[in-house]
């Protein structure tokens, strides 16, 4: 427990100590809230679906957590670049137990991050449905976190160049992200791409957390959760292992 500690401890002192990568990781989703909830939402709301800003702020929310928890496999190749990970690896501790404390770290300071989102979309206008949802919300963000954190990890296993890593998330987590109902309602779909956001991770986060914050929800909460969770356990279980592998 003293070991998932320290390293729980030692993720969110590099995110505090990082200015830049804290105003950079919130600029990115605030831009995208208030380019789009202001562009798109008299269009969204003469068409009949409400208020847009209300439907936006949750996928903006998930948004921001999954963009910082994949991009905490960066830390982990520079880890290895610079040795820092080695002198980790041999210590007399499991290689679990070090993934799962790096995972358990990377995974608050991105929900955290979510919850600064969250606290700016107040200011341009979103309002939760019930404040009793918000743990829930909160409990969303987390599940978001840990599931990208460890596909981060596992993709940073496996690839040493620091520059091919961006281009490589990119490849997988922006399609996830435009097919999973963050912008725009899973319904007006096609059926094709439909199927597609059934399989699509993101999907459940994000309905999920939607549900949280304005009770609106494609697929049940609970559904959203369970899902969600099965996800989790496959991409923990699949980044431990190939953690397990890095040769040092």
């Amino acid at each position: 427990m003293n070991v998932i500690y320290i390293l729980w401890l030692r993720q969110i002192k590099r995110y505090l100590r990082s200015k830049a990568r804290i105003f950079s990781s919130l600029a990115q989703p605030l831009l995208f809230f208030v380019s789009l909830g202001f562009g798109f939402g008299p269009i969204y709301e003469q068409a009949g679906g409400g208020d847009y800003i209300q439907f936006l702020a949750p996928g903006i929310i998930a948004m921001s957590v999954m963009f910082a928890s994949v991009f905490s496999g960066i830390d982990l190749i520079w880890d290895k670049q610079f040795g820092f990970l080695k002198e980790t690896l041999v210590a007399p501790v499991s290689r679990i137990t070090i993934m799962f404390g790096r995972t358990l770290g990377a995974a608050t300071v991105s929900s955290f991050q979510g919850v600064l989102i969250f606290l700016l979309t107040l200011i341009f206008g979103f309002r939760p449905e019930s404040i009793l949802m918000l743990p829930v919300a909160l409990l969303f963000m987390l599940l978001i976190a840990f599931f990208f954190t460890s596909l981060g990890t596992a993709i940073a296993s496996v690839v040493d160049d620091m520059h091919a890593f961006p281009l490589v998330m990119n490849f997988l987590i922006m399609p996830l992200f435009f097919l999973s109902g963050a912008l725009f309602p899973l319904d007006n779909f096609p059926k094709a791409i439909k199927y597609i956001t059934y399989i699509n991770p993101l999907s459940y986060g994000v309905d999920g957390l939607r549900s949280a914050l304005t009770g609106i929800s494609n697929f049940l909460i609970i559904n959203d959760l369970l899902i969600l969770s099965i996800f989790i356990t496959i991409s923990i279980s699949t980044g431990a292992y190939l953690f397990k592998r890095i040769q040092i």
